[in-house]
């Protein structure tokens, strides 16, 4: 027979837990916003010119130059992947995009036909060969992620050794379809594809508005869909994903058409503010980029990260660059500093873990 109980059993812990030990406040994303928020009072005090309109244009302007390509590199290290190729992605997308636009412009070319003006059939439509030109470079980009994504998730290869490879591989392609020389956008459509890549909307710059549109899509696709939760399985627990029924190929594959395509749509943007397409274009550009998703929270060993820790990760970088500039401090120290803030942000967070 039941004996009543004198008093309830009450557990003390549960609704006990602190608002600095919740949400956003117990992710490393969290310790390091706060971080650059404290970055952004002391570059206040110690340059007049640090909130200037023009410098946080500047500013705007060059952390959404490597942040897009960030956006994609989290989605592979969720998984638990790593995309070293994103750099020379970046590269060969733009010169072939540079390529074809010049290349479907010229009078000369095999590739086109002229019309009865003097001008290609092609270019007496508006916007047309800049369209065909964006999907060659995209098009270069998206074989590049099947090609990794196939490596990777079907033949088991390892993902470091195979994007290591494809670094080298289009690295290597852009020098030989370029002779080394790089590659300048030209033709009708040149004004249409600097307004895009370069221009601004009211004052904010078009990359920039760019990488909030990319920002939010990738937060509802992460939180909000069945690909994000898959995503984050994936990276929480491979064989227990794959057990529950989950496409762990597919995913793995998808992932990385993504990062690769997130690449070489940031390498397009930085041809138009560069002008040109050098072949030695985005060099190294893969650990800026993986240094800003590790900062801003990603983890490497998988099932973390998000678009906000991205562009925290983005914009840290590009503030300490911007001060050391201000304070003409030689930008030698810029990858210094990195490195430094990389371990904090690392032995912070494994600190907060310990302590929860």
């Amino acid at each position: 027979m039941a004996m009543p109980m004198e008093s309830p059993i009450s557990f003390t812990n549960v609704g006990k837990i602190r608002w600095w030990q919740r949400g956003i406040f117990a992710s490393q994303t969290g310790y390091v916003l706060l971080a650059l928020a404290v970055l952004l009072v002391i570059m206040h005090f110690a340059s007049p010119y640090f909130f200037t309109q023009g410098n946080m244009q500047n500013v705007a302007k060059n952390f959404s130059f490597i942040a897009i390509a960030t956006l994609g590199v989290t989605f592979v290290i969720i998984t638990g992947g790593i995309d070293l190729s994103v750099g020379s992605m970046m590269c060969f997308s733009a010169m072939i995009t540079s390529m074809v636009m010049t290349e479907l412009s010229a009078p000369g070319s095999p590739l086109v036909h002229m019309a009865a003006d003097g001008k290609t059939v092609l270019a007496n439509v508006p916007g047309l060969i800049l369209i065909i030109s964006i999907l060659a470079g995209l098009g270069v980009a998206l074989i590049a992620g099947l090609f990794n994504g196939f490596c990777i998730a079907v033949l088991g290869l390892s993902p470091f050794v195979t994007t290591l490879g494809m670094l080298s591989i289009v690295r290597g392609l852009g020098y030989v379809v370029s002779n080394g020389r790089g590659s300048f956008p030209g033709g009708p459509d040149a004004d249409y594809f600097y307004a895009l890549t370069s221009g601004d909307v009211l004052g904010v710059p078009a990359p920039f508005i760019y990488l909030v549109i990319l920002a939010l899509t990738m937060a509802v696709v992460l939180h909000h869909t069945s690909f994000g939760r898959h995503v984050f399985a994936l990276g929480g627990n491979e064989k227990a994903a794959e057990l529950t029924g989950i496409p762990v190929v597919r995913v793995k594959i998808e992932v990385y058409v993504i990062c690769a395509l997130a690449a070489g749509l940031q390498g397009i943007i930085i041809s138009g503010w560069l002008g040109s397409a050098p072949a030695n274009m985005a060099t190294s550009y893969e650990l800026n980029v993986i240094a800003a998703a590790v900062i801003g929270g990603a983890n490497l060993a998988g099932g973390i990260g998000g678009p906000l820790g991205a562009i925290v990760g983005c914009v840290l970088l590009e503030v300490i660059r911007n001060g050391l500039v201000l304070a003409q401090v030689s930008s030698y120290w810029q990858q210094t500093l990195v490195g430094v803030i990389i371990i904090l942000a690392v032995l912070v967070d494994r600190i907060r873990s310990r302590m929860t």
